[in-house]
Order: structure tokens, then sequence, then C-alpha cells
């Protein structure tokens, strides 16, 4: 790959920062869609020594690609997302990807397909750890920023899709503890 192409690839992926996501941070600001996929691939990293079996440079990598379409469509969040709205920013994705040098677009279209499918360990870690992102930031944001939904969604979301893994099951427990307490805590204000 040449060097335009390098940073014709890094121009269209800094959109991620200034793409909002739905969550907030601990201060109230509005997260970026690059800060999500940011930590989402250090929790990846972090659990290199848990899932010793699993190739976790692959789910690094999932997770650093995995929200790139956002850079076409912004980002939606999942209890609004429509099967329209999914069509639309993959169309635009595959489109952007086929435009890439030819190892790239291999790369990342075989990933793309890995993570659609949920047939691997590391694709089902990676979609665990995007969804277990959400919910710890939503925990770690003040609930006046939160949706009236968001109160049972944080006590629900995910417990399906990490139920593979009795470490990430016990993870999703203890999000759910933060959860509870956290808006105890506000009712009790």
């Amino acid at each position: 790959m040449d060097a335009k192409d390098y940073l014709k690839i890094l121009h269209v992926a800094e959109k991620l920062k200034d793409t909002p996501r739905h969550c907030t941070t601990t201060k109230g600001r509005i997260e970026s869609v690059a800060e999500h996929s940011w930590r989402v691939s250090l929790m990846a990293f972090l659990l290199k020594h848990e899932f010793q079996n699993i190739d976790i440079d692959k789910v690094i990598h999932m997770c650093l690609i995995h929200d790139l379409g956002e850079c076409f469509t912004g980002d939606i969040p999942t209890f609004r997302k429509t099967d329209t709205d999914r069509d639309t920013e993959n169309s635009l994705l595959e489109q952007w990807i086929i435009s890439l040098p030819q190892e790239i677009s291999k790369e990342m279209t075989n990933l793309y397909k890995e993570m659609e499918a949920q047939k691997t360990k590391e694709a089902k870690l990676f979609k665990s750890l995007d969804k277990l992102e959400a919910l710890i930031q939503h925990n770690e944001s003040p609930l006046s920023t939160w949706s009236n939904n968001e109160y049972e969604l944080n006590k629900t979301y995910a417990f399906d899709t990490v139920a593979f893994s009795e470490w990430l099951t016990d993870l999703r427990k203890a999000i759910l503890e933060e959860t509870i307490e956290k808006i105890d805590k506000d009712l009790k204000l």
C-alpha cells in the first residue's frame, strides 16, 4: 500500500473521532465512536490471559474496525437501529472496503464476515465486549443522561451474548451489580 492510500484510509477513519455515540462519559460529555472502539479494543487486549484458547490479536482487529460503517451513517443506538439502517450502513461500508488496497480489503471483508456469522470464539468474544463496553459506559455516566428504556436495558442487555463464557457471564453479573447500585443510590438522593 502506498502512503497516499494509507492516508486516505486514516482520513475516513478519523470521522469516528467526531461521530457522537448515544453514551456519555463520567463527566456527562458525549463520547465518540472512536472512544468506544478504543476501549473495546483495550478490553480485548486485557483478556489475553483469560482467554488463552482465543486469538486475541484477531479479536482486537475486530474491535478496531467494527464501527467503521458509522463513518458513513453516524451512530444509531441499538434499540433504535432498524434493518434499513443496518442495510444502508453495511452497503456504504462494503463500497468503501472494496475501494481499499486488495490485501486490506480482503482482510477486512473476512473479519466482517466472521463477526457477522458469530460462529467463532473470536467473533463471540468481540460481540460480547462491544455490548459490555456500552453497559460499563452507561454505569459510568450520570443517570440524568439515561433514557427511560435504559434502566431496564442495563439490567437485561447482553446476557444472551455472553452465555458462551463463564468468565464473561461473571463480568456481566458484576456490571449488573454496578447498575443496580447506581440506580438505588440515585433513588435515595
